[in-house]
């Protein structure tokens, strides 16, 4: 029998264990905070201009906001007074609350925000009261932004963006005292959790040199060539700036016609073969097309020298009369994604001036070629961010990794930076095992000289969609683009959005263009299989005139955009051949797809 001191001796025993395994943690989480102050301090030294906006975006800011105050206080006033009236009334509904004797939060308009999905948000006063607090604070900071006069249109937007940064920072989601579900975490496991926690911050730190950026999937989980980029292929020919990889037929015949991919150089081409299942390049072979596949070098300082001129004249050219070479076709069919379109643009352009007709057809992946409107990029194209950016590269030779992995991520900082950081370094989560977000994290170095041309010339200076762009010796324009084309942008593209892709296309002066929108974003707009039945497509055969009113009229079609493509590549890429293995006796085979550059990293 169980007596009572038999049950007191059981508990004692457990808070015994309880209490050594919560000094045992204490005692882990000093020695990694040693560890922390030492990762800290192998930061580089790097252009303060890539840390953050200049301080003029706030002074103008500031001076737009003392101007109204002085010109129409009764607005600024309204907003004060509509503010405090929010946010008394919310406090006299908890105190009324708790007078009653009840252990409840009031009532609560704020839900569907996924930072908050613990019920204790909801339910429990203290947690309700903060969520609250702060959503209330935060409507009020973003309706006195976008009510701001006399700021220009995009001093207005990059207020509003970097304003919101600052908003969501301090989300109580993103403090361990104000956050239900790290609390939990940490009372269950004794602390465990926050080693973890620490150990996971301190890892990245590490990783990166002194500088944070938070892992969003486990690197360990796989390995390209083994688990992702599997499609069969070999590598063909190799310079210092690409390996061109041509994928094994799986038909017996193939289109006459051989195709030509490239993929942007600010990330890695497998974006498009992650797996069978969603593989776009696995897809293409099997629609009876010889596939050739750009793999950029990822550079380093040695390639301070590269322009986009080298891009053209190195890679694209190269790449395409080495495909002619191959299949001995005196054509070939080109696809450029992102960047890589942009530049195929302009490729084509200079293709045009030059007389050469290689190329047959051409189709543009979620590509802008008018950056009179970036989207939402173009908070990050002022001066204050390309003149650091110039400066780092001038002392350095190339733009790291970091800083643009770092961009793209705060474009979406709630996904990509403080809910895995949330789960990282709060709950102590391992990164999930996510082919999409390895793929994310695995990306490139850029070259000093393009970088900054690519900046100046196109995104900031609009050269290409005005006439104005120099490349190779020529001066071009997108109305010198005369090749057949077709262009997918994505509906909710937060990189490329579809309406500045609209601009742009509208303006080449190709008498066969086809324009179509994909739903979805920058990547799953793309990689948009047939089999899912996911994604649908906006179509139009009308006129590109206005792209509201394109939208308006277009008609939308079910299913993946890829069977259309196919079916208008197919009309322009000849006759069934038999089909060609990879190389050939002047192109022996250098080694099986994936290729060394997609793996190799200058920093090893």
């Amino acid at each position: 029998m169980t007596t009572e001191s038999d049950g007191q001796n059981v508990a004692s025993e457990e808070m015994g264990e309880n209490l050594e395994k919560l000094n045992a943690n204490v005692a882990k989480m000093e020695e990694l905070s040693q560890r922390l102050v030492s990762a800290l301090a192998q930061r580089e030294s790097h252009d303060q201009g890539l840390q953050g906006p200049g301080s003029d975006v706030y002074m103008k800011a500031m001076a737009a906001y003392i101007t109204e105050l002085m010109s129409n206080p009764a607005k600024l006033v309204e907003h004060q007074v509509g503010y405090w009236g929010k946010t008394l009334k919310h406090v006299v509904e908890a105190q009324h609350m708790l007078a009653k004797g009840q252990l409840a939060a009031p009532h609560d308009e704020h839900s569907g925000d996924r930072r908050f999905k613990n019920p204790l948000w909801d339910t429990h006063p203290y947690f309700n009261f903060v969520k609250q607090q702060y959503l209330i604070s935060a409507e009020s900071i973003e309706k006195a932004i976008g009510d701001i006069d006399g700021l220009a249109e995009m001093d207005k937007r990059r207020v509003s963006f970097f304003s919101k940064q600052i908003v969501d920072l301090f989300s109580p989601a993103n403090f361990l005292t104000t956050n239900p579900d790290a609390l939990q975490r940490a009372v269950e496991t004794n602390g465990e959790s926050l080693v973890q926690g620490l150990e996971n911050l301190v890892r990245d730190i590490e990783a990166n040199h002194g500088e944070h950026l938070v892992t969003l999937s486990d690197p360990n989980a796989f390995v390209v060539g083994q688990d992702l980029a599997t499609s069969e292929g070999s590598v063909v020919y190799r310079n210092r700036m690409f390996e061109l990889i041509q994928y094994a037929p799986k038909t017996e015949t193939v289109h006459k016609t051989p195709l030509i991919l490239f993929p942007p150089w600010i990330n890695k081409f497998y974006i498009l073969d992650l797996k069978p299942k969603n593989s776009l390049i696995k897809w293409i072979v099997e629609q009876g097309y010889t596939l050739f596949v750009v793999s950029w070098v990822n550079p380093d300082a040695s390639y301070a020298d590269v322009s986009l001129d080298t891009y053209i004249e190195e890679g694209y050219l190269t790449a395409i009369d080495e495909v002619k070479k191959i299949t001995g076709e005196a054509q070939v069919n080109a696809v450029g994604y992102c960047i890589a379109g942009t530049t195929l643009s302009a490729t084509l352009a200079l293709m045009n001036k030059r007389g050469d007709k290689s190329v047959k057809s051409a189709t543009f992946f979620t590509t802008l070629t008018d950056f009179e409107d970036a989207g939402e990029m173009s908070v990050f194209l002022d001066n204050d961010f390309v003149d650091g950016i110039e400066r780092e590269v001038d002392k350095k030779g190339y733009l790291h990794s970091f800083f643009m992995a770092r961009t793209f991520s705060f474009l979406r900082a709630n996904d990509l930076v403080y809910g895995p950081a949330i789960r990282s370094y709060m709950m102590g989560d391992k990164p999930p095992a996510f082919d999409l977000l390895h793929w994310n994290g695995d990306s490139t170095n850029l070259p000093g000289k393009m970088v900054v041309q690519y900046l100046r010339d196109l995104c900031q200076d609009n050269k290409l969609a005005n006439g104005t762009f120099e490349i190779c010796g020529e001066t071009v324009s997108l109305k010198d683009v005369k090749t057949p084309v077709y262009a997918i942008a994505c509906e909710t593209d937060h990189i490329a959005a579809w309406k500045g892709s609209f601009e742009g296309f509208k303006k080449f002066g190709s008498r066969d263009k086809t324009f179509i929108v994909s739903e979805s974003g920058h990547i799953a707009g793309i990689v948009n299989p047939p089999s899912k039945k996911k994604y649908g497509h906006y179509t139009n055969d009308a006129k590109m005139e206005d792209a509201d009113g394109w939208m308006e009229t277009a008609t939308f079609n079910d299913g993946s955009w890829w069977p259309r493509w196919s079916g208008w590549l197919a009309r322009r890429s000849g006759k069934q051949v038999e089909a060609r293995q990879p190389g050939d006796s002047t192109h022996p085979v250098l080694a099986a797809a994936p290729g060394t550059y997609v793996v190799s990293r200058p920093d090893d």
